[in-house]
């Protein structure tokens, strides 16, 4: 049998998007294989949000040319979002010719007929998309990286236009799914097991479908299908939360306690060029909100340093928001110019050693504090939904807190006793970024 391997960066949506190139890969008969180089098909998912993803893309890319040299059926597929950019396009053509498949973020559903068309005739395949309004989810079968958890998309592309963001050019105009179909496909999914659910969208809180229902709308229905004992959903976008979806942290009983709520910065004048919609006082308010509807809430965050023209006194707002709210946890980033978008045509860029010396000490104060919350865990016993066998513990075995946090714990259970289940885990460790603990009886 014929061989594939899928190599993926970025976020939960390429992943997701690997998801269902694998599912339309087995439907075609081809088997995973761990090897990539012992593999007949090998597709390079990629992300265009840091600049550092193109420079590792393209060093993967070169080392695929002696296999490809060697082995003539072989076939290379690039996809993601870096095929959207015609420059990227352009670059492989020119550059590595080896490459056989490119298709964007917008058309995953032709790839068996792109694969088909290269097998058969030889030829390489190009087929690049902008701005489909065509939604292909109902064509696809994925292949779940769990068996009890599941990545669903609910919309589509984006239409905030951050000035530092390639994603809006990447993916599309916004597009949502109808809840209907939703509902049916994460009923579908709890018949064969799944749990929990991530609902996926760049900006989860302006879905909208074509008949009206909202994002709270939808929260509420897939609180009410059988099977499904979690629900969580990434992105939010500030400036598009409602009151009503807040309030569903208090009545959805399967809605998780814990958000993702990047603010990017502490300045609102920085906010304003990044184009955010949003100020720091009305951020905090948000916060104010979430933690009066579910006081145990817990919060991830982005934040971005060093975005041009930002000041000493800039960074400092920064740090005191990061310091206000007290996050769980942070992705920090180092503003990274991207092609195309109008955060790069900006003239006051800032110089390098001053970037890394704000990131240093944002991270320092990041991480204290996660540390310190993690701290308030230790001795407390928690609901833990089992994803697997450790990777940092022998014996051991990870899952995750209802407020999404990592705990590595020990049990006298079997990976196919316990992956997959609640159990009760009791806290007796706590690090930075990581619980640990021992599975006690419940009560």
């Amino acid at each position: 049998m014929n061989k594939y391997h899928i190599i993926t960066y970025g976020c939960q949506m390429n992943e997701h998007d690997s998801e269902n190139i694998a599912g339309l890969l087995e439907a075609m008969g081809y088997v995973y294989e761990e090897d990539p180089y012992d593999s007949d098909v090998v597709v390079i998912n990629t992300c265009s949000v840091r600049e550092n993803a193109d420079k590792r893309f393209f060093g993967v890319l070169g080392q695929f040319k002696k296999k490809r040299r060697n082995d003539p059926d072989f076939i290379l597929c690039v996809c993601g979002c870096m095929p959207q950019q015609p420059r990227i396009v352009e670059k492989i053509n020119k550059q590595f010719s080896w490459v056989d498949i490119v298709f964007g973020t917008q058309n995953i559903a032709k790839f068996p007929e792109l694969l088909e068309k290269r097998i058969r005739t030889g030829r390489r395949q190009r087929e690049i998309i902008d701005n489909n309004p065509v939604i292909d989810e109902q064509e696809m079968k994925p292949k779940r990286m769990f068996r009890h958890k599941a990545l669903v998309n609910i919309t589509y592309g984006c239409n905030n236009f951050c000035t530092y963001c390639i994603v809006p050019y990447t993916r599309g105009r916004e597009k949502s799914r109808m809840l209907q179909d939703i509902v049916r496909e994460i009923s579908c999914l709890a018949a064969d097991g799944v749990r929990e659910v991530m609902l996926l969208g760049q900006n989860v809180d302006s879905y909208r479908d074509a008949v009206g229902h909202d994002f709270a709308d939808l929260l509420h229905a897939v609180n009410d299908i059988d099977g499904i004992i979690r629900i969580r959903f990434m992105t939010s976008h500030p400036k598009d939360i409602s009151d009503r979806m807040i309030d569903c942290f208090r009545t959805c009983d399967k809605l998780c306690h814990n958000i993702h709520l990047p603010v990017q910065a502490g300045s609102d004048r920085v906010l304003k060029r990044m184009n955010r919609h949003y100020d720091t006082a009305r951020y905090l308010e948000i916060v104010d909100k979430l933690r009066a509807a579910a006081p145990d809430i817990t919060m991830s965050t982005d934040i971005i340093v060093g975005f041009p023209g930002e000041t000493e006194e800039d960074f400092e707002a920064t740090l005191d928001i990061a310091r206000k709210v007290r996050y769980d946890s942070a992705f920090t980033f180092i503003y990274s110019p991207r092609e195309g978008t109008p955060a790069a045509r900006f003239t006051d860029q800032i110089p390098d050693e001053v970037c890394h010396d704000r990131f240093d000490r944002l991270v320092d104060v990041m991480n204290s504090i996660s540390l310190e919350k993690n701290l308030e865990y230790k001795g407390r016993t928690y609901e833990v939904l089992v994803e697997g066998v450790s990777k940092t513990e022998d014996n051991a075995y990870a899952g995750r807190t209802d407020g999404f946090k990592l705990v590595n714990f020990t049990s006298d259970k079997t990976p196919d006793e316990i992956i997959g289940t609640l159990v009760n885990v009791q806290i007796t460790e706590s690090k930075t970024f990581s619980l640990e603990g021992v599975e006690v009886e419940r009560n």
